[in-house]
């Protein structure tokens, strides 16, 4: 049923180069891994402009059909010698093609789910080089609560989490997040679209297994209909925690018993009383967001860094600020910042936050995935240069607004 289908999940061309985007710097001709490549599509476009020059792609699949479809297309566009299939178990790939730290980039869209996110995760950290890069996607709860019916399919099936239950898992299987993309509802027309076509064409096909499947994928295109709205792909960019990395300092939401040690840290980091100062005045203020402001521990339990978002508005559109962002002198460069960075971006994009803005250290905050806010047209209300004014997008389906960014009174400015 499902041959001569361009794809074998929702996904796009469109979100495939967005996650290879989130990525960042590649080898010049990255050697790549897609497994449950399908018919490759994904495989294709990695082949022809991952890296500067295009990658090697080690395509994956237990289906003979699909590897020779892409085999032939490879072929058509020029690119049957940076493409390889391999019908092989992509949960148990073994002998010198897989052996560890043999791929730069491994990429998963919609496979992932056949073992398992948390399996996934564990079994295909060994097959990254160093300062490798694994991408997948994810069908996950977009709602806090699903309804029956939505839980009445999905359950027995797979059990779905939410971004911040995958966000966690990977954390803690040593990955450290690069980004996130929810893929938009066309992703899923893609998909579905050529299917249901396919469906209508081989309705009254005769044999019970035919008939089985075509019922199962009548169910599945229903509760699509009726629940689409509770559920979607998301697309998540990992790299392996290394040294420095943060991986040793574990990240929380700061209590109530906290304040005073947060305190303790930003007088420490500045030297000078305004940022410990500034973070108890935006307590009080109507910028404060319970929830938000975060802290990493150290191995006894104390607390090593801190890091802060407030309400702030660009032009009247709502936006976060970063800041303050501090660690205690003696685990400074350790990696505690960057942990509790991470953990907080990852808290404001579940709670469905779009935008972050930071106005700091150029050369520290790109590893969160900020770029210059005036990309967007977002300018900083005083004189600043261009570099240290920086904006991180959050979710790509709200659009970023241009203007000047409005912070709350506390800041003073």
């Amino acid at each position: 049923m499902h041959h001569g289908l361009p794809r074998q999940a929702p996904g796009s061309d469109a979100s495939t180069r967005r996650l290879l985007s989130l990525c960042g710097p590649l080898p010049e001709r990255p050697r790549v891994l897609d497994l449950g490549c399908g018919p490759g599509r994904s495989a294709l476009l990695l082949a022809a402009e991952a890296g500067a020059g295009g990658a090697e792609v080690t395509a994956v699949d237990l289906h003979a059909p699909f590897l020779e479809e892409l085999r032939v297309a490879a072929a058509a566009r020029g690119l049957g010698d940076r493409v390889r299939t391999a019908l092989a178990d992509m949960g148990s790939l073994t002998g010198e093609d897989f052996e560890d730290g043999c791929f730069d980039l491994v990429w998963a869209e919609g496979s992932a789910y056949i073992l398992g996110f948390d399996a996934a995760l564990a079994r295909w950290k060994r097959l990254l080089a160093p300062g490798g890069t694994l991408v997948l996607t994810e069908c996950q709860w977009t709602v806090p609560e699903p309804s029956a019916g939505a839980r009445a399919f999905w359950d027995p099936h797979y059990a779905l989490r939410t971004t911040a239950g995958n966000l966690a898992a990977a954390q803690a299987a040593g990955y450290r997040v690069l980004g996130v993309h929810h893929l938009p509802d066309t992703d899923w027309d893609e998909y579905y679209g050529p299917l249901a076509e396919r469906v209508r064409t081989l309705s009254g096909a005769a044999g019970p297994a035919m008939a089985a499947a075509l019922a199962a994928t009548r169910e599945e295109l229903d509760v699509r209909a009726r629940h689409g709205h509770e559920y979607g792909y998301t697309g998540y960019v990992l790299r392996p925690v290394t040294a420095g990395d943060g991986g040793a300092w574990p990240a929380r939401p700061e209590t109530a018993a906290d304040a005073a040690a947060v305190r303790v840290v930003n007088l420490a980091a500045f030297g000078t009383p305004l940022e410990a100062d500034l973070v108890d005045a935006l307590r009080t203020d109507d910028s404060w967001l319970p929830g938000l402001s975060y802290v990493a521990e150290a191995p006894d339990g104390s607390v090593a860094a801190h890091a802060l978002l407030t309400r702030c508005e660009v032009d009247g559109v709502p936006a976060l600020a970063l800041a303050p962002v501090a660690a205690a002198p003696a685990v400074q460069r350790s990696g505690a910042g960057s942990s509790v960075v991470r953990a907080l971006l990852a808290a404001a994009r579940e709670r469905g936050e779009s935008l972050v803005l930071v106005l700091g250290h150029p050369e520290y905050y790109p590893r969160f995935g900020f770029v210059p806010a005036s990309h967007f047209g977002i300018r900083a209300p005083f004189e600043v240069p261009d570099e240290a004014m920086m904006a991180l997008v959050l979710d790509d389906s709200v659009p970023v607004p241009a203007g000047t960014v409005g912070y709350p009174a506390p800041f003073g400015v």
